[in-house]
């Protein structure tokens, strides 16, 4: 069976590539692909095919999706500007026969109210059920690595500021749902699921200013804000009002509980507990100071 992975000059689908070969996909039979392919040269040396596939240029997704039975579409970077891509890979499997399609989508991206991440995955979600394609969702809880940045800031402020109040984040690392995508890329059986997939413990923001305070090695604090004094302090280092109020609404999102979420599916997939909140944040700080 031959695997395509979009996006793999990105940091979710690079990680799908690594747990399809842990999980003892041959290298020959895993396709990575991105819109510049000299970023995954890395990859080509060690025998994956690589291949151009730009979800704004048809003919790169026709040609890339040759001879696959399975795709992982990871969904675009872009809010409100990624529908369009999708649909594009969508319609280039639905012709090339594709066998099986994965999509990393949002938590309750069908029945989340006012989530401002939702209505691109509703529509690309709808999007493949009506393409016929047999396809499975994956509806992705937050990335830990979300919160690497502001972990790292603590270190020299001591604060962890946000406007989510109580709410819980049910948050793992993105070599936990990329290890779930390669399970359910390799495995039969999951063909018409959608999972909602999600770290084994939420926490609230008391628990990652506490887990903060470990990683960087002095006492971390919460800091409560109200939506509006988010949306000014967001602007006041330089964020657009409307980029400003999308970040608030995140936390807004999980103050009323979108995010907190989570009934263990992720694990049992993967088989194995997901990665503890300081663990993850430890790893995503070291790399980030690696990397500087």
């Amino acid at each position: 069976m031959t695997i395509l992975v979009t996006a793999t000059s990105g940091h979710l689908g690079r990680l799908v590539v690594e747990a399809l070969l842990a999980r003892g996909a041959a290298p020959a039979d895993v396709v990575a692909t991105a819109r510049d392919t000299s970023k995954l040269q890395d990859l080509a040396a060690r025998g994956i095919r690589t291949a151009e596939l730009d979800y704004e240029r048809p003919d790169t997704i026709t040609a890339a999706l040759e001879g696959v039975d399975a795709v992982l579409l990871v969904s675009g970077s872009v809010p409100g500007a990624r529908v369009q891509g999708h649909r594009n890979v969508i319609d280039a499997a639905k012709a090339a026969g594709v066998a099986k399609l994965v999509y990393t989508s949002a938590p309750k991206a069908t029945t989340a109210e006012d989530f401002p991440l939702a209505a691109d995955h509703r529509a690309t979600e709808e999007a493949i059920a009506a393409s016929g394609v047999p396809a499975v969702i994956l509806r992705n809880d937050w990335y830990t690595e979300n919160y690497t940045a502001d972990v790292a800031r603590a270190a020299g402020t001591g604060v962890i500021a946000s406007s989510a109040a109580d709410g819980r984040v049910a948050s793992a690392p993105r070599a936990d749902y990329a290890d779930a995508a390669a399970v359910v890329l390799l495995e039969d059986g999951h063909l018409g699921e959608v999972y909602e997939l999600a770290g084994d413990t939420p926490w609230t923001f008391d628990e990652l200013a506490a887990a903060a305070s470990e990683v960087v090695g002095r006492e971390v604090a919460y800091q409560r804000l109200t939506t509006e004094e988010h949306v000014a302090a967001l602007e006041s280092v330089g964020l657009d009002a409307g980029t400003a109020a999308f970040v608030a609404g995140l936390d807004d999102a999980i103050r009323r509980g979108i995010l907190g979420d989570s009934d263990g599916t992720l694990s049992r997939l993967i088989g194995r507990p997901t990665t503890p909140l300081v663990d993850a944040l430890r790893d995503a700080v070291g790399a980030q100071a690696a990397a500087a």
